[in-house]
């Protein structure tokens, strides 16, 4: 065998070796992962990589970071995605459940001072939509109709009428000024596929968090449950 025909058997002998080595780890690195215990049915390992984003992202939070807004010409088209916690109309009597107060209508959120703004919807799918929404600040509803030292409290939970969906945010995310109960979208009352009577809308996270038909709203010092956090997405979910 010529010598060049012996260097190329060794080099292909140790490529398939190193090549086989490294896909015996990587599978050894995925059956680990996939066997190990759940937590919350979520494998550890990747449960605890979530955990890691969540503290990265909310070391980067800021409540003076805002959102980019738009021109009303970049306006473009919404899209209907998400039906969890819609079946059915809402109720005619509809009021928002706030724990620990009175219940808060329609019109007394719509007496709150109104903010508008023109901001990109970032669904975590990958696709986008950029409309105007109009609406009472979140921080405005806490300190208006909130109990006693509920705005102190570390997180707020906020639910759909029939329990169905439900997601949760850090104190900062819920009071960041761009943080919306919003009650219309173009200047028209919310349809209701996007959330009516009333919606979340925050900017600074993508749509996973922002709950349409609010039908309830806690504050507390534990974090709330969150549906998609518990299939498998960051808590935080913000960007």
């Amino acid at each position: 065998m010529k010598a060049t025909d012996q260097e190329i058997s060794r080099r292909t002998r140790r490529s398939f070796l190193t090549g086989g080595i490294a896909a015996a780890a990587g599978f050894g690195t995925w059956y680990w992962i996939r066997n190990s215990f759940d937590d919350n049915g979520i494998p550890r390992p990747l449960r605890r990589a979530e955990e890691a984003d969540d503290v990265f992202s909310r070391a980067l939070f800021s409540e003076t970071r805002l959102a980019k807004t738009f021109d009303a010409a970049d306006i473009g088209e919404a899209r209907v995605n998400g039906k969890i916690g819609l079946d059915g109309e809402p109720n005619s009597d509809w009021k928002l459940i706030v724990e620990g107060a009175s219940p808060v209508s329609l019109d007394q959120i719509k007496a709150l001072p109104k903010v508008e703004h023109i901001t990109q919807f970032k669904c975590i799918e990958g696709w986008n939509y950029i409309m105007k929404w109009g609406g009472a600040r979140f921080s405005d509803l806490a300190r208006a109709h909130a109990p006693s030292g509920a705005i102190e409290k570390r997180w707020a939970g906020l639910e759909t009428p029939d329990g169905e969906y439900y997601v949760g945010l850090d104190r900062a995310s819920a009071m960041h000024p761009q943080t919306l109960l919003a009650y219309e979208m173009n200047g028209l009352p919310l349809t209701n596929d996007h959330g009516a009577p009333l919606r979340l809308m925050i900017p600074v996270k993508y749509g996973i968090k922002n709950l349409k038909r609010i039908g309830k709203i806690t504050f507390s010092d534990s974090r709330p449950r969150d549906y998609w956090a518990e299939n498998g997405y960051d808590y935080d979910s913000g960007f």
